[in-house]
């Protein structure tokens, strides 16, 4: 059985009755915004067989003012950091956290956008009921061929701001008080212009992702159920969230601005809204 068959998010009980699946390998992504990557906790305990994949080392470009906290790193570099992880072209990836999703979203994104075969688990660590394990660990190394990051999956900054004619919907997954006023870790305050306020922690509840159904309705709300719409969120990663949702919803796929506020907000030739929307353009189901 493959993770595709599942979608893509999958239950404790698919991962555990496949966990030991030779083409099969979990990752732990668990991170935060004040501790940056958490080993330590991994290694306090983790899904028994599962690697650690760092966000700001294997999933990332080492973060600058012009490309923002969270680049993508290159094709070679990926590559390079998922064959450490054991992972090959062929193998099947369940990525987690213990955020709801938003963080494990970027690498089930990342790999996606690839055509390889990956998934979240749904409810994260804090469902597991299955084996555990402590320590660090020692993968076989895998062969991961490069691949260029599909031009179709993602925007530019330049092209985002060549397209804020009202063309393109713009959807800004972070937390609402950070898309209306921005917070410390914000270049300056504020969102891109025209965007709708779409925060990643909208789509689960309880921590676990919400029905089909209800993330339809969600974006509907929105007006984001339709093609040409935009992602992005503090530095590129809960906006992978969005994606996540957006895809298990059955809507059409959306792009992925990487940069996001991190860098559009250091540039200060661009523009930058300061207030919500009007409250019929950010009208949501999901609170």
């Amino acid at each position: 059985m493959s993770t595709e068959e599942n979608g893509p998010i999958v239950s404790v009980e698919w991962l555990t009755a496949h966990l030991d699946d030779a083409d099969l390998v979990v990752v732990d992504v668990r991170w935060s915004l004040d501790a940056g990557p958490r080993r330590a906790d991994f290694e306090r305990g983790h899904i028994a067989s599962a690697v650690f994949a760092d966000l700001d080392v294997d999933l990332s470009s080492p973060a600058s003012t012009e490309a923002g906290r969270h680049p993508l790193p290159t094709a070679a570099s990926f590559a390079d950091a998922m064959g450490r992880l054991g992972i090959s072209d062929n193998t099947k990836v369940v990525a987690y956290d213990d955020a709801g999703g938003m963080i494990a979203s970027r690498l089930w994104w990342m790999l996606d956008a690839l055509g390889r075969s990956a998934a979240v688990l749904d409810g994260g660590f804090a469902a597991w009921e299955g084996p555990t394990a402590d320590g660090p660990t020692n993968p076989a190394p895998a062969l991961f061929s490069p691949v260029e990051w599909p031009a179709d999956c993602i925007i530019t900054k330049q092209a985002l701001a060549e397209s804020l004619d009202g063309a393109l919907t713009i959807l800004d997954a972070r937390a609402p008080d950070r898309f209306a006023k921005g917070s410390a870790v914000d270049p300056r305050p504020g969102h891109v212009p025209g965007a709708r306020n779409a925060p990643a922690g909208a789509n689960v509840a309880d921590g676990h992702f919400r029905s089909e159904a209800e993330l339809a309705e969600h974006y509907g709300a929105l007006g984001a159920n339709g093609d040409n719409v935009v992602v992005y969120c503090g530095s590129g990663v809960t906006a992978c969230a969005d994606l996540l949702a957006r895809r298990k919803a059955g809507l059409p796929d959306a792009r992925l601005y990487v940069g996001s506020w991190s860098q559009w907000g250091a540039d200060d030739t661009l523009p930058a809204e300061t207030t919500p929307p009007k409250p019929n353009s950010q009208r949501s189901t999901l609170g």
